[in-house]
């Protein structure tokens, strides 16, 4: 999206790449347990998991890469395996008992990787920069999502997605996504997008024309009970954020990895 409520990304990735560490009495470099109690873990030492977590890489036109050898691409593969296991036996017990399977996906670092502008921004979260990147409509895929979305489509599962990203930026969303090959239900009845100058009345708990006040959760739960509410289960929902996941109206949530932001 890139998602409002954005905690300052280092001081919230220490929280979960540096948490065994933290109030440990752990060393950190160049000092000792004895003054380190309470000192979160280093962030030059963060910033270098986080590149060896996605095997980070400059590739010949300058941008950052993730690496396929990387864990990252190694803890996608396994949750997606899983994932497909899931939806193959879900949606046949569906669609045998006339129900209509759905899937919901959301966009940012769920189907399109933001590593590159994390890096060149020192994963700080910035709105001006961030709608250029995102126009560029040149994100690489989350390693496998494509591919999920396009077996989910296969086993007869209705395909959603639910994002933080504008209106506005509808067109180049739906233009990355083709270009990465996942493109299935691309229209607007199925890709729902943040539109805070026309806010659906299923969300009017919470958001009008003259104010947005949705959480991330409000929203994207708000959104999926609307999916429901057109008489689709949804049996699964992925996100890379937990508020992409909380607030119900899923039978099974999959959370993808992602260190390097967090969304309240």
């Amino acid at each position: 999206m890139h998602k409002p409520f954005r905690f300052a990304t280092i001081t919230v990735a220490c929280a979960v790449a540096g948490a065994a560490l933290y109030g440990t009495g752990a060393a950190t470099a160049g000092q000792s347990t004895a003054n380190s109690t309470h000192e979160p873990y280093n962030i030059g030492l963060l910033v270098k998991d986080i590149d060896t977590y996605y095997g980070t890489t400059l590739d010949a036109n300058g941008v950052y890469q993730a690496s396929t050898s990387s864990q990252y691409a190694k803890d996608l593969a396994q949750i997606e395996s899983a994932a497909k296991k899931y939806i193959d036996k879900s949606a046949r017990k569906a669609l045998h008992k006339g129900e209509k399977p759905a899937v919901v996906f959301d966009v940012d670092d769920t189907l399109l990787l933001s590593l590159d502008y994390e890096k060149k921004t020192n994963y700080t979260y910035n709105s001006a920069t961030w709608a250029e990147y995102v126009a560029k409509a040149d994100r690489p895929a989350v390693f496998g999502t494509p591919e999920l979305v396009a077996y989910a489509k296969a086993k007869g599962v209705e395909v959603f997605y639910n994002s933080g990203l504008k209106e506005s930026q509808r067109a180049a969303a739906v233009a990355n996504l083709k270009k990465v090959g996942a493109d299935i239900n691309l229209d607007a009845a199925h890709m729902f997008l943040k539109d805070a100058a026309n806010p659906p009345a299923y969300l009017s708990a919470c958001a009008t024309a003259a104010a947005w006040t949705c959480t991330t959760v409000q929203y994207k739960s708000g959104t999926r009970k609307h999916i429901e509410d057109l008489g689709y289960d949804v049996i699964a929902n992925f996100g890379d954020q937990y508020s992409d996941l909380e607030g119900g109206y899923a039978d099974k949530t999959y959370k993808l990895p992602n260190p390097t932001y967090f969304v309240s």
